[in-house]
Protein backbone atom coordinates (compact mmCIF):
# COMPACT_ATOMS: atom_id res chain seq x y z
CA UNK A 1 0.00 0.00 0.00
CA UNK A 2 1.51 3.30 -1.11
CA UNK A 3 0.57 6.57 0.51
CA UNK A 4 1.15 10.19 -0.28
CA UNK A 5 0.12 13.34 1.51
CA UNK A 6 -1.81 15.92 -0.47
CA UNK A 7 -2.67 19.54 0.25
CA UNK A 8 -6.07 20.82 -0.83
CA UNK A 9 -4.81 24.37 -1.00
CA UNK A 10 -2.39 23.62 -3.82
CA UNK A 11 -4.24 20.64 -5.32
CA UNK A 12 -0.92 18.86 -5.79
CA UNK A 13 1.00 15.90 -4.46
CA UNK A 14 3.38 17.17 -1.83
CA UNK A 15 5.49 14.18 -0.81
CA UNK A 16 5.39 10.59 0.33
CA UNK A 17 6.10 11.60 3.92
CA UNK A 18 4.33 13.66 6.54
CA UNK A 19 2.98 17.03 5.50
CA UNK A 20 2.57 19.88 7.97
CA UNK A 21 -0.23 22.23 7.00
CA UNK A 22 -0.62 25.80 8.10
CA UNK A 23 -1.74 26.09 11.70
CA UNK A 24 -5.52 26.31 11.98
CA UNK A 25 -7.99 26.63 14.79
CA UNK A 26 -9.49 23.25 15.76
CA UNK A 27 -13.03 22.48 14.74
CA UNK A 28 -15.68 22.92 17.38
CA UNK A 29 -16.77 19.36 18.11
CA UNK A 30 -20.35 18.75 19.19
CA UNK A 31 -20.48 17.64 22.80
CA UNK A 32 -23.42 15.26 23.03
CA UNK A 33 -24.68 13.56 26.16
CA UNK A 34 -26.45 10.89 24.09
CA UNK A 35 -25.24 7.33 24.54
CA UNK A 36 -24.77 7.07 20.77
CA UNK A 37 -25.02 9.65 18.00
CA UNK A 38 -24.36 9.98 14.28
CA UNK A 39 -24.68 13.08 12.09
CA UNK A 40 -24.06 13.16 8.34
CA UNK A 41 -24.36 15.88 5.73
CA UNK A 42 -25.99 13.76 3.02
CA UNK A 43 -25.44 16.41 0.34
CA UNK A 44 -21.67 15.95 0.48
CA UNK A 45 -21.50 12.63 2.32
CA UNK A 46 -19.46 14.23 5.12
CA UNK A 47 -19.75 12.57 8.53
CA UNK A 48 -19.93 15.35 11.11
CA UNK A 49 -20.29 13.31 14.30
CA UNK A 50 -19.88 9.65 15.17
CA UNK A 51 -20.17 8.45 18.77
CA UNK A 52 -20.68 4.73 19.43
CA UNK A 53 -22.33 4.83 16.00
CA UNK A 54 -22.09 1.10 15.24
CA UNK A 55 -23.10 -0.19 18.67
CA UNK A 56 -26.33 -2.23 18.40
CA UNK A 57 -28.79 -0.69 20.89
CA UNK A 58 -32.52 -0.89 21.59
CA UNK A 59 -34.03 1.45 18.96
CA UNK A 60 -37.55 1.69 20.42
CA UNK A 61 -40.02 3.20 17.93
CA UNK A 62 -37.26 4.43 15.64
CA UNK A 63 -37.15 0.89 14.23
CA UNK A 64 -40.62 1.56 12.79
CA UNK A 65 -38.69 3.22 9.94
CA UNK A 66 -37.74 -0.24 8.68
CA UNK A 67 -41.37 -1.34 8.66
CA UNK A 68 -42.22 1.82 6.72
CA UNK A 69 -39.41 1.22 4.23
CA UNK A 70 -40.69 -2.29 3.50
CA UNK A 71 -44.25 -0.94 3.18
CA UNK A 72 -43.10 1.75 0.73
CA UNK A 73 -41.38 -0.94 -1.34
CA UNK A 74 -44.61 -2.93 -1.40
CA UNK A 75 -46.51 0.14 -2.60
CA UNK A 76 -43.94 0.75 -5.30
CA UNK A 77 -44.11 -2.79 -6.71
CA UNK A 78 -47.88 -3.13 -6.38
CA UNK A 79 -48.14 -5.59 -3.48
CA UNK A 80 -50.04 -2.89 -1.56
CA UNK A 81 -52.17 0.08 -2.60
CA UNK A 82 -52.88 3.18 -0.53
CA UNK A 83 -56.65 2.64 -0.56
CA UNK A 84 -56.46 -1.08 0.21
CA UNK A 85 -58.07 -1.94 3.55
CA UNK A 86 -56.36 -4.41 5.87
CA UNK A 87 -57.91 -6.41 8.71
CA UNK A 88 -56.81 -6.04 12.31
CA UNK A 89 -55.87 -9.26 14.11
CA UNK A 90 -56.23 -9.91 17.82
CA UNK A 91 -52.42 -9.89 17.99
CA UNK A 92 -52.22 -6.40 16.49
CA UNK A 93 -55.02 -5.20 18.75
CA UNK A 94 -53.20 -6.50 21.84
CA UNK A 95 -50.38 -3.96 21.63
CA UNK A 96 -50.24 -1.22 24.24
CA UNK A 97 -48.16 1.92 24.32
CA UNK A 98 -48.68 4.32 21.42
CA UNK A 99 -51.56 2.99 19.32
CA UNK A 100 -54.34 3.94 16.92
CA UNK A 101 -56.76 2.08 19.22
CA UNK A 102 -57.61 -0.41 16.51
CA UNK A 103 -59.80 -3.45 17.16
CA UNK A 104 -60.65 -6.63 15.32
CA UNK A 105 -63.80 -5.12 13.78
CA UNK A 106 -61.68 -2.61 11.84
CA UNK A 107 -60.49 -2.73 8.27
CA UNK A 108 -58.08 0.16 7.84
CA UNK A 109 -56.79 1.79 4.65
CA UNK A 110 -53.06 1.43 4.10
CA UNK A 111 -52.69 5.21 3.84
CA UNK A 112 -54.26 5.63 7.28
CA UNK A 113 -51.99 2.94 8.70
CA UNK A 114 -48.91 4.69 7.31
CA UNK A 115 -49.99 7.98 8.87
CA UNK A 116 -50.78 6.14 12.07
CA UNK A 117 -47.24 4.79 12.18
CA UNK A 118 -45.48 8.03 11.21
CA UNK A 119 -47.51 10.60 13.13
CA UNK A 120 -49.03 8.57 15.97
CA UNK A 121 -46.29 5.93 16.31
CA UNK A 122 -48.98 3.26 16.30
CA UNK A 123 -47.68 -0.11 17.48
CA UNK A 124 -50.91 -1.75 16.36
CA UNK A 125 -50.69 -0.17 12.90
CA UNK A 126 -47.20 -1.63 12.46
CA UNK A 127 -48.45 -5.10 13.31
CA UNK A 128 -51.28 -4.82 10.77
CA UNK A 129 -48.82 -3.89 8.01
CA UNK A 130 -46.41 -6.60 9.17
CA UNK A 131 -48.99 -9.39 9.04
CA UNK A 132 -50.13 -8.28 5.58
CA UNK A 133 -46.59 -8.40 4.16
CA UNK A 134 -45.12 -11.24 6.19
CA UNK A 135 -43.97 -14.35 4.28
CA UNK A 136 -45.91 -16.51 6.76
CA UNK A 137 -48.61 -14.08 7.88
CA UNK A 138 -47.09 -13.47 11.30
CA UNK A 139 -45.33 -10.46 12.78
CA UNK A 140 -42.39 -12.70 13.74
CA UNK A 141 -42.04 -13.77 10.12
CA UNK A 142 -42.09 -10.14 9.03
CA UNK A 143 -39.38 -9.31 11.56
CA UNK A 144 -37.15 -12.00 10.06
CA UNK A 145 -37.80 -10.53 6.63
CA UNK A 146 -36.97 -7.04 7.96
CA UNK A 147 -33.63 -8.34 9.20
CA UNK A 148 -32.78 -9.93 5.87
CA UNK A 149 -33.82 -6.82 3.95
CA UNK A 150 -31.80 -4.59 6.25
CA UNK A 151 -28.69 -6.69 5.69
CA UNK A 152 -29.06 -6.31 1.92
CA UNK A 153 -29.25 -2.54 2.40
CA UNK A 154 -26.00 -2.49 4.35
CA UNK A 155 -27.57 -2.10 7.80
CA UNK A 156 -24.96 -4.32 9.38
CA UNK A 157 -25.91 -3.77 13.03
CA UNK A 158 -29.68 -4.29 12.87
CA UNK A 159 -31.71 -7.28 14.05
CA UNK A 160 -35.50 -7.17 14.42
CA UNK A 161 -37.80 -9.18 16.64
CA UNK A 162 -40.99 -7.25 15.86
CA UNK A 163 -42.30 -4.52 13.59
CA UNK A 164 -42.57 -1.62 16.02
CA UNK A 165 -39.68 -1.56 18.48
CA UNK A 166 -41.59 -3.05 21.39
CA UNK A 167 -38.91 -4.10 23.92
CA UNK A 168 -37.63 -7.57 23.01
CA UNK A 169 -34.38 -9.44 23.57
CA UNK A 170 -32.16 -9.03 20.52
CA UNK A 171 -34.15 -6.23 18.88
CA UNK A 172 -31.30 -3.88 18.05
CA UNK A 173 -30.18 -1.13 15.66
CA UNK A 174 -27.18 1.16 15.60
CA UNK A 175 -27.58 4.91 15.14
CA UNK A 176 -25.44 4.62 12.00
CA UNK A 177 -27.94 2.12 10.58
CA UNK A 178 -30.84 4.38 11.56
CA UNK A 179 -29.30 7.35 9.76
CA UNK A 180 -28.55 5.22 6.69
CA UNK A 181 -32.13 3.92 6.68
CA UNK A 182 -33.51 7.46 6.95
CA UNK A 183 -31.35 8.53 4.01
CA UNK A 184 -32.70 5.62 1.95
CA UNK A 185 -36.29 6.63 2.73
CA UNK A 186 -35.65 10.24 1.70
CA UNK A 187 -33.92 9.30 -1.55
CA UNK A 188 -35.87 6.18 -2.54
CA UNK A 189 -39.40 7.36 -1.75
CA UNK A 190 -39.70 11.13 -2.27
CA UNK A 191 -43.41 10.69 -2.94
CA UNK A 192 -44.02 9.40 0.60
CA UNK A 193 -41.42 11.36 2.55
CA UNK A 194 -43.70 14.44 3.02
CA UNK A 195 -45.81 12.29 5.37
CA UNK A 196 -43.03 12.63 7.95
CA UNK A 197 -43.59 16.39 8.17
CA UNK A 198 -47.27 16.04 9.16
CA UNK A 199 -47.77 17.35 12.68
CA UNK A 200 -51.23 15.95 13.35
CA UNK A 201 -53.41 13.00 12.36
CA UNK A 202 -56.80 12.43 13.98
CA UNK A 203 -57.73 8.92 12.89
CA UNK A 204 -61.48 8.38 13.00
CA UNK A 205 -61.72 10.72 16.01
CA UNK A 206 -61.24 7.78 18.36
CA UNK A 207 -57.99 8.76 20.08
CA UNK A 208 -57.98 12.49 20.88
CA UNK A 209 -55.13 11.94 23.34
CA UNK A 210 -52.87 10.68 20.52
CA UNK A 211 -53.12 12.94 17.49
CA UNK A 212 -49.84 14.89 17.52
CA UNK A 213 -46.46 14.03 15.99
CA UNK A 214 -43.85 13.68 18.74
CA UNK A 215 -41.00 15.00 16.59
CA UNK A 216 -39.96 18.15 18.49
CA UNK A 217 -38.21 19.69 15.46
CA UNK A 218 -41.31 20.08 13.32
CA UNK A 219 -42.56 23.64 13.41
CA UNK A 220 -39.31 25.12 14.73
CA UNK A 221 -38.63 26.85 11.42
CA UNK A 222 -35.16 25.32 10.99
CA UNK A 223 -35.86 23.17 7.95
CA UNK A 224 -36.71 19.96 9.81
CA UNK A 225 -39.09 17.65 7.93
CA UNK A 226 -38.81 14.20 9.59
CA UNK A 227 -38.41 11.44 10.71
CA UNK A 228 -39.16 9.46 13.93
CA UNK A 229 -38.85 9.61 17.70
CA UNK A 230 -38.39 6.67 20.03
CA UNK A 231 -38.62 5.97 23.74
CA UNK A 232 -38.62 3.02 26.10
CA UNK A 233 -37.26 2.77 29.63
CA UNK A 234 -34.39 0.62 28.32
CA UNK A 235 -33.54 2.79 25.30
CA UNK A 236 -34.13 6.22 26.76
CA UNK A 237 -35.24 9.04 24.49
CA UNK A 238 -33.99 9.11 20.90
CA UNK A 239 -34.69 10.60 17.53
CA UNK A 240 -33.90 10.08 13.86
CA UNK A 241 -34.13 13.49 12.24
CA UNK A 242 -33.51 15.32 9.02
CA UNK A 243 -33.42 18.98 8.06
CA UNK A 244 -32.83 20.86 4.82
CA UNK A 245 -31.57 24.42 4.49
CA UNK A 246 -30.94 25.82 1.02
CA UNK A 247 -29.22 23.01 -0.91
CA UNK A 248 -27.87 21.16 2.12
CA UNK A 249 -29.57 18.28 3.95
CA UNK A 250 -28.42 16.63 7.14
CA UNK A 251 -29.60 13.36 8.68
CA UNK A 252 -28.89 12.42 12.27
CA UNK A 253 -29.75 9.82 14.87
CA UNK A 254 -29.15 9.65 18.59
CA UNK A 255 -30.40 7.65 21.53
CA UNK A 256 -30.09 7.37 25.30
CA UNK A 257 -31.23 10.77 26.59
CA UNK A 258 -33.25 11.04 29.77
CA UNK A 259 -36.26 13.22 28.89
CA UNK A 260 -38.37 14.68 26.12
CA UNK A 261 -36.95 18.10 26.96
CA UNK A 262 -33.38 16.85 26.54
CA UNK A 263 -34.34 15.22 23.24
CA UNK A 264 -35.85 18.45 21.91
CA UNK A 265 -32.88 20.56 23.00
CA UNK A 266 -30.37 18.07 21.57
CA UNK A 267 -32.20 17.93 18.24
CA UNK A 268 -32.27 21.70 17.83
CA UNK A 269 -28.62 22.00 18.88
CA UNK A 270 -27.50 19.37 16.36
CA UNK A 271 -29.31 21.09 13.49
CA UNK A 272 -27.95 24.53 14.38
CA UNK A 273 -24.41 23.20 14.81
CA UNK A 274 -24.43 21.22 11.57
CA UNK A 275 -25.61 24.14 9.44
CA UNK A 276 -23.78 27.02 11.12
CA UNK A 277 -20.39 25.54 11.95
CA UNK A 278 -19.59 24.06 8.52
CA UNK A 279 -19.33 25.39 4.98
CA UNK A 280 -19.15 23.62 1.63
CA UNK A 281 -15.79 23.65 -0.15
CA UNK A 282 -15.00 22.30 -3.60
CA UNK A 283 -11.81 20.25 -3.32
CA UNK A 284 -11.43 19.08 -6.91
CA UNK A 285 -13.41 18.69 -10.11
CA UNK A 286 -14.09 15.55 -12.09
CA UNK A 287 -11.19 14.97 -14.46
CA UNK A 288 -8.80 17.11 -12.46
CA UNK A 289 -5.60 15.14 -11.84
CA UNK A 290 -4.80 15.22 -8.14
CA UNK A 291 -1.68 13.09 -8.25
CA UNK A 292 -0.26 10.15 -10.18
CA UNK A 293 0.39 6.47 -9.50
CA UNK A 294 3.30 4.40 -10.75
CA UNK A 295 2.42 1.93 -13.52
CA UNK A 296 4.42 -1.29 -13.92
CA UNK A 297 5.24 -2.41 -17.50
CA UNK A 298 3.20 0.41 -18.99
CA UNK A 299 3.75 2.50 -22.09
CA UNK A 300 3.72 5.38 -19.62
CA UNK A 301 5.48 5.10 -16.24
CA UNK A 302 2.57 6.70 -14.37
CA UNK A 303 -1.13 7.45 -14.63
CA UNK A 304 -3.00 10.48 -13.33
CA UNK A 305 -5.58 10.00 -10.58
CA UNK A 306 -8.82 11.98 -10.52
CA UNK A 307 -12.16 11.88 -8.68
CA UNK A 308 -14.97 10.36 -10.71
CA UNK A 309 -17.27 13.27 -9.79
CA UNK A 310 -16.76 16.82 -8.56
CA UNK A 311 -15.47 16.56 -5.02
CA UNK A 312 -17.24 18.81 -2.52
CA UNK A 313 -16.89 18.41 1.21
CA UNK A 314 -17.67 20.32 4.38
CA UNK A 315 -15.02 22.07 6.40
CA UNK A 316 -15.40 23.72 9.80
CA UNK A 317 -15.74 27.47 9.33
CA UNK A 318 -12.93 28.17 11.83
CA UNK A 319 -10.49 25.98 9.91
CA UNK A 320 -10.96 27.74 6.59
CA UNK A 321 -9.41 25.97 3.60
CA UNK A 322 -6.87 23.90 5.54
CA UNK A 323 -7.33 20.20 4.88
CA UNK A 324 -5.02 17.28 5.45
CA UNK A 325 -5.46 14.50 2.93
CA UNK A 326 -3.75 11.30 1.89
CA UNK A 327 -3.81 9.26 -1.32
CA UNK A 328 -3.39 5.50 -0.87
CA UNK A 329 -3.23 2.71 -3.44
CA UNK A 330 -1.84 -0.76 -3.94
CA UNK A 331 1.13 -0.34 -6.24
CA UNK A 332 2.79 -0.36 -8.50
CA UNK A 333 -0.26 -0.72 -10.73
CA UNK A 334 0.17 -3.25 -13.54
CA UNK A 335 -0.57 -2.18 -17.13
CA UNK A 336 -2.85 -2.09 -19.00
CA UNK A 337 -4.99 0.56 -17.32
CA UNK A 338 -8.30 1.88 -18.62
CA UNK A 339 -9.51 5.42 -18.01
CA UNK A 340 -12.09 5.26 -15.23
CA UNK A 341 -10.55 2.23 -13.48
CA UNK A 342 -10.77 2.71 -9.72
CA UNK A 343 -7.15 2.64 -8.53
CA UNK A 344 -6.82 4.58 -5.29
CA UNK A 345 -8.53 6.34 -2.41
CA UNK A 346 -8.29 9.93 -1.32
CA UNK A 347 -8.60 10.07 2.46
CA UNK A 348 -9.83 13.49 3.60
CA UNK A 349 -9.00 14.37 7.20
CA UNK A 350 -10.79 17.59 8.16
CA UNK A 351 -9.74 19.05 11.48
CA UNK A 352 -11.89 17.57 14.25
CA UNK A 353 -14.05 15.40 11.94
CA UNK A 354 -14.08 11.71 11.05
CA UNK A 355 -12.09 10.97 7.92
CA UNK A 356 -13.86 10.57 4.57
CA UNK A 357 -12.69 8.20 1.83
CA UNK A 358 -13.22 9.10 -1.83
CA UNK A 359 -12.35 6.73 -4.71
CA UNK A 360 -9.90 7.97 -7.34
CA UNK A 361 -9.91 6.67 -10.91
CA UNK A 362 -7.43 6.60 -13.78
CA UNK A 363 -7.50 9.81 -15.79
CA UNK A 364 -6.31 8.11 -19.01
CA UNK A 365 -5.57 4.77 -20.64
CA UNK A 366 -2.11 3.28 -20.17
CA UNK A 367 -1.30 0.45 -22.59
CA UNK A 368 1.20 -2.32 -21.98
CA UNK A 369 4.73 -1.29 -22.79
CA UNK A 370 6.61 -2.65 -25.79
CA UNK A 371 10.10 -4.12 -26.11
CA UNK A 372 11.85 -0.99 -24.84
CA UNK A 373 9.80 -0.94 -21.65
CA UNK A 374 10.41 -4.64 -21.01
CA UNK A 375 14.15 -4.20 -21.57
CA UNK A 376 14.33 -1.18 -19.30
CA UNK A 377 12.32 -2.93 -16.58
CA UNK A 378 14.52 -6.04 -16.73
CA UNK A 379 17.63 -3.87 -16.55
CA UNK A 380 16.33 -1.99 -13.53
CA UNK A 381 15.44 -5.19 -11.68
CA UNK A 382 18.87 -6.69 -12.34
CA UNK A 383 20.69 -3.60 -11.15
CA UNK A 384 18.50 -3.27 -8.05
CA UNK A 385 19.06 -6.95 -7.22
CA UNK A 386 22.82 -6.60 -7.34
CA UNK A 387 22.95 -3.26 -5.56
CA UNK A 388 23.60 -0.94 -8.48
CA UNK A 389 21.66 1.77 -10.20
CA UNK A 390 20.10 0.90 -13.51
CA UNK A 391 21.28 2.84 -16.51
CA UNK A 392 18.49 4.01 -18.81
CA UNK A 393 18.26 2.10 -22.05
CA UNK A 394 18.68 4.46 -25.02
CA UNK A 395 15.83 4.50 -27.51
CA UNK A 396 18.26 3.85 -30.35
CA UNK A 397 19.35 0.55 -28.78
CA UNK A 398 15.75 -0.60 -28.62
CA UNK A 399 15.32 -0.21 -32.31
Amino acid sequence: MLAARWSSAGLSLVSACLLTLATALPASAFDTSARAAYVIDVTTGTVLLSKNADEPLPPASMSKLMTLYVAFEALKDGRLTLDEKLPVSSHAMSYGGSTMFLDTTDKVAVEDLLRGIIVLSGNDACAVIAEALSPDGTEAGFARYMTQRAQKMGLDHSTFQNSNGWPAEGHRMSVHDLALLATHIIRDFPEYYPLFAETEFAFDGRAPQNVHNRNPLLGMGIGADGLKTGHTSEAGYGLVGSAKQDDRRIVFAFTGLDSTTARAEESRAIVNWAFRQFAEKQIATSGQVITSAEVFMGASPAVGLTPREDLVTLLPVLVGDALDAEVVYNGPIVAPVKAGDELAELILKPEGLPETRVPLVAAADVAKGGFLVKLRTASQHLMERFGGAAEPVPAADAS
